[in-house]
């Protein structure tokens, strides 16, 4: 009587999931972005919102909730029913490193998400004012080791992939340098090196790159292990003197956690379709994106190498809140 009860049960569950995979979507889906319209994340929701509603006939809408590096969206989707209605889009410090940040967080950044694809991942620039006497990535170990604390660097927060970049390049070279974080965006941070207020920044591809192109800022490095392809005559960091570096910006789409199956495995195969399309690769290009996916099973891997990473580096006294 109890086997045929749970097969009963079994079954029952199988049929749930089955109607949840045909039926969906059912209403109107919400991709929330952490950072405002126009940011890196804004860019990768927008073209996905647009080719979700043709392909389905349901509105798709892009909502922007910034704050606390992430963890305002964070938040929204954490609580949100799971049935793949809304989604985020997730970075490093939404997903991993808000939780190595601060010690109460509204959610459990490990367990709240379930994966769905990984979207985007971009490079990050090693730029300077060009007052400051810098050629190469090797000029600046060398000048940060001997004047400690002479350099101060901006980012678009605590938490954030250009902060992330500067701890990792200051915990494997030595060099110690003062942090500036900025209330998000980075046109914030990229005023004031153009300024010269401050003297360095490990920028996202694309609010530099013009200023690199006019001479306004000096590119000394980038921060993949592959010379990127808008610059190929400039070494990587890891080329310069720091083998090993490698960090890249990284994006994906994350639905609450307990999204049945089914959903995650249609939602996966409709957004991989999406970012194949040239016209989606086009755009994601000149925001200095490189549009790419995976398997739910490929992103929810890279995000426990990831946490791992981090984890020790935060162990080490690199990543604090300030």
């Amino acid at each position: 009587m109890i086997f045929k009860r749970a097969s009963l049960l079994a079954v029952c569950g199988l049929l749930a999931c089955l109607h949840a995979h045909a039926a969906y979507p059912e209403k109107p889906i919400r991709i929330v972005t952490p950072f405002p319209a126009g940011s890196v994340t804004d860019i990768i929701a927008r073209p996905m919102a647009l080719k979700l509603t043709e392909a389905w006939g349901v509105p798709v809408i892009v909502d922007n909730r910034t704050g606390a590096g992430g963890t305002v969206a964070g938040d929204v989707v954490a609580k949100a029913p799971p049935d793949g209605h809304t989604l985020v889009i997730g970075a490093t410090g939404l997903a991993i490193v808000n939780a190595l940040l601060y010690q109460k967080m509204p959610y459990d950044s490990q367990r709240a998400f379930a994966p769905v694809t990984m979207a985007a991942t971009a490079g990050m620039m090693l730029v300077v004012h060009p007052s400051i006497p810098l050629q190469n990535v090797k000029d600046l170990i060398t000048l940060g080791k001997s004047r400690p604390g002479q350099f101060t660097y901006g980012s678009s927060g605590n938490g954030s992939t250009p902060h992330l970049a500067a701890v990792l390049f200051t915990s494997m070279t030595g060099v110690q340098m003062i942090h500036v974080a900025y209330k998000g965006g980075s046109p914030q941070y990229t005023i004031d090196l153009i300024t010269g207020r401050l003297e360095l920044a490990f920028a996202s591809m694309a609010p530099v790159i013009p200023h690199v192109k006019s001479g306004r800022l000096r590119l000394l490095g980038t921060s993949a292990n592959k010379r990127d392809p808008q610059f190929p005559e400039v070494p990587t960091i890891a080329e310069s003197g720091v083998p090993g570096y490698d960090l890249r910006s990284w994006y994906g789409v994350l639905a609450t956690a307990g999204t049945p199956p089914p959903v995650i495995e249609k939602l996966n195969g409709e957004l991989a379709r999406i970012l194949a399309l040239p016209d989606v690769r086009a755009l994601y290009l000149v925001g200095g994106l490189h549009a790419v996916s995976s398997s739910a099973a490929e992103f929810g891997a890279y995000l426990a190498s990831e946490r791992e990473k981090w984890t020790k580096i935060a162990k080490a006294g690199g990543i604090r809140a300030e």
